[in-house]
């Protein structure tokens, strides 16, 4: 009987229309204000907006011309080694002397450059086409160093020209010297074997391994230059490393991509 007499006092008593109205607390206001602005830039960056990515890779340090593998013309036994490596040859410098049927013979190198390994010993019987240096071609000592990145080659059509390149070298600790600084200069868009990978570094097993999960294309680097640095290049920190940099040191190269945007808006 309560709850009925209630009703029909509130029904018989006049309709309050001078009250305010409230249709929204100030916190709804304020989550509505805040969703309309995200939704309104999110819009704008869809339009404008653009996604950067990277593609990480092997990559290896040398001279621009890369390297050659010295091997024997003759079969014999080495009866000399007149090359040290790490030395400076000429073109058509001695390397080796080698014991055949009709004589002793001399392994000469095939152009100028700087002795990366040696392959051969003396008293070693070695047969004709026998790998027995690796010789990397370097025209002056003053030759600058590049990267060259081996990247899937699918991703080779999305690496613009000049792409600012992070390169981590194993030598140097990212930690304590962050990493080295540079830009695109070429990207081969032919596809590399073991063996022409293996022949630009003068490393046949360099070759197996940077080809595993596939032919890459070569992606060649150039390093960027600060004079006021040991090493002559610009890293991420401030000095980078207390050292200067040798061809054939190993690094990942992280490469930026093309940027894409990030919707395709589809019209009726």
């Amino acid at each position: 009987m309560q709850f009925r007499q209630q009703a029909l006092a509130k029904l018989q008593s006049p309709e309050e229309l001078d009250l305010p109205v409230r249709f929204a607390r100030p916190q709804g206001w304020l989550v509505l204000s805040v969703t309309v602005v995200a939704m309104a830039a999110a819009s704008v960056w869809a339009v404008t907006g653009s996604v950067a990515s990277t593609v990480s890779a092997p990559a290896v340090l040398t001279h621009g011309q890369g390297s050659y593998i010295l091997q024997s013309p003759v079969a014999g036994q080495v009866t000399a080694v007149l090359a040290k490596q790490g030395e400076r040859l000429p073109a058509e410098a001695p390397v080796l002397k080698v014991a055949t049927t009709d004589g002793e013979k001399v392994v000469r190198s095939v152009a100028a450059g700087r002795v990366s390994a040696l392959a051969a010993t003396i008293g070693q019987i070695i047969q004709t086409g026998a790998n027995v240096a690796a010789v990397e071609k370097v025209a002056d000592a003053d030759d600058p160093l590049y990267a060259t990145v081996y990247v899937p080659a699918e991703n080779a059509a999305s690496i613009p020209e000049d792409a600012a390149v992070d390169l981590t070298v194993q030598s140097a600790p990212t930690q304590q010297y962050g990493v080295l600084r540079g830009h695109v200069q070429k990207v081969d868009r032919t596809a590399q074997t073991p063996q022409s990978i293996g022949a630009f570094l003068g490393d046949s097993q360099l070759g197996e391994q940077f080809t595993k999960k596939g032919r890459p294309v070569a992606v060649t680097v150039r390093l960027d230059r600060k004079a006021s640095t040991e090493s002559g290049y610009r890293w991420s920190s401030q000095d980078g490393p207390p050292f200067e940099l040798t061809s054939m040191t190993m690094a990942t190269g992280s490469i930026r991509l093309a940027d894409e945007h990030p919707i395709d808006w589809l019209l009726p």
